[in-house]
């Protein structure tokens, strides 16, 4: 499919859910709460639609966006919302104007793009578009959400990626590496290539031991801006074939506060009391 699509999958931040007739859309809300000491509420948009373009082509659509009542800088909430750009309605209903908007986007895009071949097809297929924001944390004031994304286009397989990103609500800002640690870029791959087997994606030898290097694509791993962190340790994560093959999954590679003893901005270490 077209690269159109494959960014529309990711742009509307959806959940993978159940498939509608189109006829029957489905559009609910859930409300949570951020693990956090202060109360922090968190709303959420959810859609759910499919149609059938022909005997051989069905699409599904799938969103899940969340919204922050009490967030008001303008600022972050635009690099919240970063695949969206624009936006300027950030209420729960400017937020579903926004996914159902996506929706017929991703939906009248296929259908244009399909006119001159979805006749040769010659099995039927069932294309979709999902993706998620997921609130992961909110400790310290530090807010983690994962957006997530999902596609089928046609071929051997779908595909799939994610997005990390830590926001300071102390100081209206995304969180960068530099905010954390001081450790050089050599030093810091060097633990990356040391620590990539700590945590399994599926990846096993035939002693049951985890085994993401096998797949490895790069001679060095590059440290992504898809990170996050707890009281134990800073995670770098990496979507199917960033590093690896397909077949690995997406990679978590753990890099602990001991590992980078020294290395850390004294203001991060003091607000998260790492010892």
């Amino acid at each position: 499919m077209k690269n159109t699509i494959a960014l529309l999958a990711f742009s509307s931040l959806l959940a993978i859910s159940a498939c509608k007739k189109s006829e029957n859309v489905n559009t609910n809300t859930d409300k949570t709460e951020a693990p956090s000491a202060a109360k922090f509420t968190v709303d959420s948009v959810k859609v759910s639609d499919s149609i059938k373009l022909n005997d051989s082509l069905t699409l599904k659509f799938s969103s899940k966006m969340l919204v922050f009542p009490e967030i008001k800088d303008k600022k972050l909430l635009d690099s919240i919302y970063f695949t969206n750009k624009n936006i300027q309605d950030f209420s729960k209903k400017g937020i579903q104007a926004l996914v159902d908007k996506n929706k017929n986007e991703y939906f009248n895009n296929v259908k244009k793009d399909s006119k001159d071949w979805i006749s040769d097809l010659t099995f039927a297929q069932k294309w979709y578009s999902d993706s998620s924001m997921n609130l992961k944390s909110n400790t310290n004031d530090y807010l983690h959400i994962e957006y997530g994304w999902g596609s089928y286009e046609g071929g051997a397989h779908d595909n799939y990626g994610f997005s990390e990103r830590v926001f300071d609500l102390k100081n209206n800002r995304k969180v960068e590496l530099e905010d954390i640690t001081s450790i050089s870029k050599n030093e810091l791959q060097k633990i990356l290539m040391k620590n990539i087997n700590k945590i399994n994606s599926g990846t096993m030898d035939d002693k049951g031991k985890v085994n993401n290097s096998e797949m490895l694509l790069v001679d060095v791993i590059p440290a992504t801006g898809n990170f996050y962190f707890d009281d134990k340790n800073l995670y770098f994560h990496y979507s199917p074939y960033e590093i690896t093959a397909f077949a690995a999954g997406d990679i978590t590679i753990p890099v602990s506060w001991e590992e980078l003893k020294g290395k850390l901005k004294p203001d991060f270490q003091t607000r998260m009391n790492v010892k």
